[in-house]
């Protein structure tokens, strides 16, 4: 990958330029699966928590939890869950507009003085298109998807992954991306584009 084709992954539609990384060891927390599918993103988290070189932890000093996965058919559902609005400010007035876009998924980040991430909120809805894909394929495009503060538009075109052996991995080029962006040479965030640069540059050396 050039600089060209790094900076966009972290460019937001409005032009905004940010690529953060986590600060602390990543707790998760999963609802709406089943017991089966839970170990199944349980371990595509861990996967990818390894591939970059970080790490997780069995609770979060400050939050208990830090990444919270819900999965569900209906955004309407997410009206049903108490304290959702504390945990992510204007969630209510979001859900019809994304309820009206159709969306899939929705991510919202917290962060430290520093600018690392501190937490993550994941929505998935289940819809028909989502539900013929693998338990596997979900769980690991989730998992690329809350490593880094990535551009709402970086995968509209395309996805993370490849498959191997009939089998979804994280597309080499995206891996190196991750791997780079942990690098602790590099601050833990970033909103200069040129940061671009500097990912290119630790992919090489790498």
């Amino acid at each position: 990958m050039t600089p060209d084709d790094i900076t966009p992954l972290f460019t937001r539609t409005d032009g905004s330029f940010l690529c953060a990384r986590w600060g602390r060891p990543i707790v998760p927390v999963i609802f709406g699966v089943e017991a089966q599918t839970l170990g199944v993103l349980k371990g595509a988290i861990e996967a990818v928590v390894a591939m970059a070189g970080h790490k997780m932890a069995e609770t979060d000093p400050e939050l208990g939890a830090n990444l919270m996965m819900f999965f569900f058919r209906d955004w309407a559902e997410l009206r049903d869950l108490t304290d959702l609005g504390r945990m992510v400010p204007g969630i209510a007035d979001l859900i019809p507009r994304l309820e009206a876009e159709g969306a899939h998924h929705y991510r919202h980040f917290r962060f430290d003085e520093a600018g690392a991430i501190k937490a993550c909120f994941v929505f998935v809805r289940m819809s028909p298109a989502l539900a013929n894909l693998s338990a596997e394929t979900i769980a690991l495009t989730q998992a690329v998807q809350m490593i880094l503060s990535w551009s709402d538009a970086a995968f509209a075109s395309a996805s993370p992954l490849a498959l191997l052996d009939g089998a979804a991995v994280v597309r080499p080029e995206i891996a190196n991306v991750i791997r780079a962006a942990y690098d602790p040479v590099l601050p833990a965030s970033s909103r200069d584009p040129s940061h671009g640069l500097r990912l290119f540059a630790r992919i090489g050396s790498g």
